[in-house]
């Protein structure tokens, strides 16, 4: 399918659509809780939205059975709150993030004792490519749209190919992926998908510095990266992951 024409504001506003990895297997592993991690991450959105009044924040949870919106900061109902926006941004978060984490657990079926399942990364991706795509159709002008993936979990090789179509798919919309990797490896799926597309891909070494991390790399909108520099890619990994997959 073919992009739809796109009416932009100004260059420094921007549209962040962010993948929130909310698998527990990792999470119950990982040296940074799942409270912590939110901490820095809704003080980061915050940050965003607070950089220009224009700018759109709409943030996907993404399960290992699921995916969902949670929080939109363009609809009418966050909108109306704009004298309290970071109080009113945490609640709203947090109450459909923790539905959402219920009905994500709800879904799962009885696997096998030690295996841990990857996070469903490529319905997340697709999810934030489509509401982008509605943006562009929506004849109004928009922002500068990026997509920021916070993920910890370990690559699901069976999800390759259709990671691979959306990744793509935002190359051909001219949507950049950024990742932040925050698991003990490094992920092939998102190393690939921020080259591809132009985007950011980093590692953080500390990861209780990792709103420093979001601020001083993910924030910067896409007009000023032409003069800054930030992370370039080093040794990315373009294995097919399905093909070891299919041969383990």
């Amino acid at each position: 399918m073919a992009s739809a024409p796109s009416k932009l504001y100004a260059d420094d506003v921007s549209l962040v659509v962010v993948l929130l990895d909310t698998n527990p297997f990792f999470w119950s592993s990982s040296s940074l809780s799942f409270s912590q991690f939110l901490s820095h991450v809704l003080a980061f959105l915050n940050a965003i939205l607070t950089l220009n009044q224009l700018n759109q924040v709409v943030v996907i949870a993404t399960g290992y059975n699921s995916c969902d919106y949670v929080f939109d900061s363009s609809s009418d109902l966050n909108r109306s709150f704009e004298n309290g926006r970071m109080p009113v941004m945490c609640s709203s978060l947090l109450q459909k993030l923790e539905e959402f984490l219920i009905t994500d657990e709800q879904l799962s079926k009885e696997e096998p004792e030690g295996k841990i399942k990857p996070s469903l990364f490529s319905g997340s991706l697709s999810m934030a490519l489509c509401y982008i795509q509605r943006v562009f159709r929506s004849g109004a002008l928009h922002p500068h749209p990026r997509i920021l993936c916070l993920q910890g979990s370990l690559d699901g090789p069976e999800q390759y190919v259709a990671i691979m179509n959306a990744i793509f798919s935002a190359q051909r919309s001219s949507v950049p992926i950024d990742s932040c990797y925050i698991g003990s490896q490094n992920s092939a799926f998102l190393q690939q998908a921020s080259y591809i597309t132009g985007g950011v891909h980093h590692k953080p070494q500390n990861l209780d510095g990792l709103f420093q991390y979001l601020m001083t790399i993910f924030a910067t909108d896409l007009h000023s990266r032409s003069f800054i520099h930030l992370p370039k890619p080093v040794g990315v990994d373009f294995r097919a992951s399905c093909m070891f997959f299919k041969l383990a």
